[in-house]
């Protein structure tokens, strides 16, 4: 980076979320970069291996757990955010309920606590937060559109909040819905509050790649598991990140100084599981597995997206391009 860092090396910074799959790379990518992290977490059970890990990696010292249970209660970050230089609001709810009323205010309300717990603590300099590519648009197969600084998912708020009735069907609306508010609420927070910390936030598409933790649940990264196994994935086509390259967007958006109110999208390539099986052919020749989808070349994201800011600062963290889809995959599946 040209510049001097916004947040010196040896900082304390706070992930949210820190046992998830992007949390856990978040906190693995600062720790490489020579940060020091608190994660908090609702069970700190979940983070031993992950602690174990990062000691015998890092050193130890470099990584201490703080429990917060109901993200939602007000106050309930105060203590976290104590003497940290930025804050990285990974957490979120992942229940996938198709009701709106059990994820969106809840969602609202964590969020609004952790900005109001930032900007009551003078140490803090910098809050990222992980939207998401839902928060700009649903994935939207074989059609043409652009995602730019200033688009958002209001498809998906619409449908979140139709009259009932309330089907299954509406769960992936409810959590798109969840993204974009929650997004839109943290940019009407520095308009409104005008924050003594700069704030950025990080749009990823699907992330596939490491698994730190096996043993703990890895979202989108699963989904690839599963169909190395022989299951079936109905995920659409869109966009692939890897979590890695997620994890040092998270950590640019953090120290480089030049990142100041943007909106980073973490979207490196489009793909679609045939991708995905034709990758792992060539990975394992000897393993059989499930045949192609039908309509492969009709079934693809064709839409575009303005991530060349997120490439110029993933280049500038000292790596070539983006991971490709075929690398990722590989790591994803290391070990089985």
């Amino acid at each position: 980076m040209a510049s001097a860092p916004a947040i010196p090396k040896g900082s304390l910074v706070l992930v949210t979320g820190c046992n998830g799959y992007i949390g856990s790379n978040v906190v693995d990518q600062f720790l490489e970069a020579g940060y020091r992290v608190r994660g908090t977490t609702r069970s700190t059970s979940k983070v031993q291996g992950l602690s174990a890990l990062w000691e015998k990696k890092f050193g130890p010292g470099q990584f201490e757990v703080a429990t917060v249970g109901d993200m939602s209660e007000e106050g309930v970050f105060d203590e976290a955010v104590k003497g940290v230089s930025a804050v990285v609001h990974v957490a979120s709810i992942l229940t996938f309920d198709p009701d709106p009323n059990k994820v969106i205010p809840q969602v609202l309300a964590g969020m609004k606590g952790i900005l109001n717990s930032a900007a009551n603590e003078p140490s803090v300099k910098r809050f990222v937060a992980t939207s998401s590519s839902t928060a700009a648009s649903a994935p939207i197969p074989g059609k043409k559109f652009h995602m730019g600084t200033d688009t958002w998912n209001q498809s998906d708020i619409d449908k979140a909040w139709a009259p009932p009735p309330i089907k299954e069907d509406r769960a992936w609306a409810v959590y798109g819905a969840s993204k974009a508010q929650g997004e839109k609420l943290i940019w009407e927070f520095v308009k409104e509050k005008k924050p003594h910390f700069v704030v950025n936030t990080v749009l990823p598409n699907c992330n596939f790649g490491t698994i730190l933790d096996k043993n703990l649940s890895a979202s989108t990264g699963d989904f690839a598991r599963s169909l190395f196994k022989g299951e079936k994935q109905t995920l659409p086509p869109q966009y692939f990140i890897d979590v890695q390259d997620n994890a040092r967007l998270h950590v640019a958006a953090a120290i480089n100084a030049d990142v100041q109110n943007e909106r980073l999208y973490a979207f490196a390539t489009p793909f679609n599981w045939n991708d995905v099986l034709r990758i792992y052919r060539r990975l394992r020749p000897d393993q059989k597995f499930i045949d192609d989808y039908q309509d492969d070349e009709k079934d693809r994201d064709i839409s575009t997206v303005a991530n060349e800011r997120a490439l110029e600062l993933l280049k500038g963290m000292g790596r070539p391009g983006w991971t490709t889809l075929e690398e990722s995959l590989k790591n994803n599946i290391e070990g089985m």
